[in-house]
């Protein structure tokens, strides 16, 4: 019987098997985004992939398996994205204005992977309550933007508060723009990205934050 590469005793992949598995992973982002994740079953993963259901459960030996991959995908992806802008950011208010346009525009252009987020830490009751409070900071992200206005704070560019209850307060604003561009899509995320700039430079500058 051939080994299941789920990590578990296994040898590392091959090629051939890494990319079938981003596939898998591919397929699972498409039926989440689409269908929702209770609609996402094994059957339709491998009926998508062009595959049996057999071959989907060699490489991930349940759903949860597979949808867990999906997500950890999508959340490193966002992650990198958003590390990646902040990283090129000269100074540290360039920094977390970095990062919110980052956060709203990774959103923009990745419906599919807000979709994948939603449906996999919110619950089925309208979409509105987590279902393990604190999951929505899965990989740090509130985290890093709390060290970003922490580490300004020690260069003496932002006011006296806790970076904690700031970048929180933050990242709901955030969830809550991207929440209601979900159910109105015609929403423009440019111009509330603009709106939650200057809101962070208000809440964070001495002098109630400079014309952005």
């Amino acid at each position: 019987m051939a080994a299941r590469r789920d990590g578990r005793g296994a040898g590392a992949p091959t090629f051939t098997e890494q990319a079938r598995r981003r596939q898998l992973v591919e397929c699972t982002i498409d039926l989440i985004s689409t269908k929702g994740y209770p609609s996402t079953s094994l059957s339709a993963i491998a009926e998508l992939a062009g595959v049996s259901k057999a071959a989907v459960l060699y490489h991930f030996t349940s759903k949860d398996n597979l949808t867990r991959a999906a997500l950890a995908h999508v959340l490193e992806e966002f992650t990198a994205y958003v590390t990646e802008r902040v990283a090129a950011a000269p100074h540290p208010r360039d920094a977390v204005v970095a990062y919110v346009r980052a956060m709203v525009g990774y959103q923009r252009d990745n419906r599919r992977h807000v979709r994948v987020i939603t449906e996999m830490l919110l619950d089925d009751h309208g979409g509105t309550r987590l279902k393990t409070p604190g999951s929505h900071d899965t990989a740090g992200r509130w985290q890093a933007l709390a060290d970003l206005l922490a580490a300004g704070q020690r260069d003496g560019h932002f006011r006296p508060f806790d970076p904690t209850v700031l970048s929180l307060a933050v990242g709901g604003a955030i969830d809550g723009v991207i929440s209601h561009w979900l159910a109105h899509p015609d929403l423009d995320l440019d111009a509330a990205a603009d709106e939650l700039v200057t809101f962070t430079l208000h809440a964070i500058e001495a002098d109630g934050g400079p014309q952005v």
